[in-house]
């Protein structure tokens, strides 16, 4: 809802009164609001929107994370890079059930500003590789795919590497 700028503000702020507290003798006070400062800090590098987005993503509910999306205005500049990744990330999920020109563009974007865990890349790049091979652009996908198995270290995403690439071998 804020912008990042505000939140670091807020919790400068924040942290400040919380040390005018200290020296007033007001232990407890100066904690709490020591950990409200923190809840600020955290919000700058967590944007609360896009928690929410993926709260209703958890659920299945594409027309609500859309809609939680749809409130960040001009997400390009009151998002740090690795969010806005996250953003497109989303929204590349939801377009896949609607339009795969549309999905791709969002995959691409995400896989370009970058997201923070390896996993989610891998999946990225999956989703993005199953988009491409729908549209019979078959290197571009082996390409991804052999990205998608070097990224996934945990071997979540195994099975559905191998289903991909034996119905890439069909095409």
């Amino acid at each position: 809802m804020f912008n990042k700028i505000y939140k670091l503000i807020l919790c400068l702020l924040v942290f400040g009164y919380s040390i005018y507290q200290f020296t007033l003798d007001n232990i407890g006070n100066g904690i709490a609001l020591i950990f409200l400062s923190l809840i600020f800090l955290l919000l700058y590098f967590k944007n609360e929107i896009l928690i929410m987005a993926f709260l209703k993503m958890r659920k299945q509910d594409f027309d609500g994370t859309e809609n939680w999306l749809n409130k960040i205005k001009n997400p390009e500049s009151s998002l740090t890079k690795k969010q806005f990744g996250y953003y497109n990330y989303l929204f590349g999920i939801i377009y896949s059930q609607k339009n795969l020109t549309q999905a791709e563009k969002f995959f691409k974007k995400a896989i370009q500003y970058g997201l923070n865990m390896n996993q989610d890349l891998a999946m990225a790049k999956l989703s993005l590789a199953g988009i491409l091979m729908q549209k019979r652009r078959k290197r571009e996908a082996t390409q991804l795919l052999n990205e998608a198995k070097k990224l996934d270290s945990h071997g979540m995403l195994t099975q559905q590497i191998k289903l991909m690439q034996t119905q890439m071998k069909r095409i």
